[in-house]
């Protein structure tokens, strides 16, 4: 059994994240634990909305966090209800201290951890990628699977393939943790160099090493700018497709996909991004 994590800010609880993650749970039989980070230093208002005539009211704070955790305990309700009506395993766990340094130290004991995209941990609104996904994606120990707020069944799955170490390992990862999309329509899609030969890099290893797990997969050779050419041809594919990159760390990175590759997916594609990286 593996163990699937998926992150909630119980404050701004996204259905999408729980719908993805109960459905993934479900096909891989898997443990799924509801990580509901709700940081000390975070609440659903501000300091004006506390402040009285008088100044700052205790009243007024009281009742409105009150009102925060009322509001956390449906958010797990919802995730713990959700998760009997699938029959599925679960745990849920309330982690009260830093919410970043929380979601990593879940990152260590788990196999997989899913989180929504516009995720901030914050009362403000931030579009993706947010500065605590980045955060997180740089430091996880574990594959992500970042997913939209609205839910869309994932029909194909497409790989994206630069030659590296770093894309090859996050296609052994996502095989690992999720070895039942085999099943799914998969697409390898590489970028190469205009001036160079139109041809996969090690292209007899990778054909080799694809076929033994998704043997139906097809291929899809561009040539140009990776960002821009993949960007592009991903805006004009449907909105159920799952793609799979390498690495996001900061520092040593494939060619393709540094930071900012996996933040242009995040900001203009909308779709669930597995993201696994090589420490």
């Amino acid at each position: 059994m593996k163990k699937i994590s998926a992150a909630f800010d119980g404050l701004k609880f996204s259905e999408g994240t729980l719908n993805y993650a109960i459905k993934l749970a479900e096909n891989s039989k898997a443990l799924l634990s509801g990580v509901f980070l709700e940081s000390f230093l975070y609440h659903s208002y501000g300091i004006y909305d506390v402040v009285g005539s008088q100044g700052v009211s205790e009243a007024k704070m009281k009742r409105l966090r009150e009102n925060d955790e009322e509001t956390r305990r449906i958010s797990s309700v919802v995730f713990e209800s959700a998760c009997k009506k699938a029959g599925i395993p679960y745990a849920i766990h309330h982690d009260k201290n830093f919410a970043l340094q929380e979601l990593l130290k879940e990152s260590i004991y788990s196999d997989l951890v899913l989180i929504g995209a516009d995720e901030n941990m914050s009362h403000y609104n931030e579009k993706a990628p947010t500065d605590f996904i980045r955060n997180f994606l740089a430091e996880t120990q574990s594959p992500v699977l970042i997913v939209p707020r609205q839910y869309h069944e994932i029909e194909k799955v497409v790989l994206l393939y630069d030659g590296k170490p770093s894309s090859v390992h996050a296609i052994k990862m996502f095989n690992y943790m999720l070895p039942w999309m085999c099943n799914k329509e998969t697409e390898i899609i590489s970028v190469t160099d205009p001036k160079e030969a139109r041809q996969l890099p090690d292209e007899n290893l990778v054909s080799e090493f694809i076929k033994c797990h998704y043997p139906k997969a097809v291929y899809t050779l561009l040539q140009g700018d990776p960002e821009g050419e993949i960007l592009d041809y991903l805006k004009n594919i449907p909105q159920n497709v799952l793609v799979v990159l390498g690495a996001y760390q900061r520092g040593n990175v494939s060619r393709w996909f540094k930071t900012s590759m996996a933040d242009l997916l995040l900001k203009n594609t909308g779709r669930p991004l597995f993201i696994a990286h090589q420490k």
